[in-house]
């Protein structure tokens, strides 16, 4: 059964850090392209980062340098660092992936994870 895992959401102060992992079980994440994704209630889902099969990334301008994606295909795992969060990151995180797209739109991936919340919050 293909399935993606997201887990490390959870209650953090305004200025924390947090890392979200995306784990795959019956695929080999090193054929796909891995985007995180967030919803918020109330709003859209928006696009937070990808990362390609040979691990270059891409990032929601808003979000360059505060966050950073990586993978590790041995472990058939991808991350997603957070640092300096802020009340407005608080979401429902995603990651998803895609073998016939590239980029942060939705539309282009085909496997989701359940999700995993954040809270950013004093």
């Amino acid at each position: 059964q293909v399935q993606l895992a997201e887990s490390g959401g959870g209650l953090v102060q305004p200025g924390g850090s947090l890392r979200l992992s995306c784990a795959a079980s019956g695929l080999a994440l090193g054929y796909y392209t891995i985007g995180w994704f967030r919803q918020a209630p109330g709003k859209e889902r928006e696009g937070v980062s990808c990362i390609s099969k040979s691990g270059v990334p891409s990032y929601a301008g808003s979000l360059k340098g505060r966050f950073t994606i990586s993978r590790d295909n041995a472990k058939n795992t991808v991350y997603l660092q957070m640092n300096s969060l802020k009340p407005e990151d608080t979401a429902t995180y995603y990651c998803a992936a895609t073998t016939t797209g590239w980029g942060i739109m939705a539309h282009y991936y085909d496997i989701w994870g359940q999700g995993t919340q954040v809270t950013v919050s004093s």
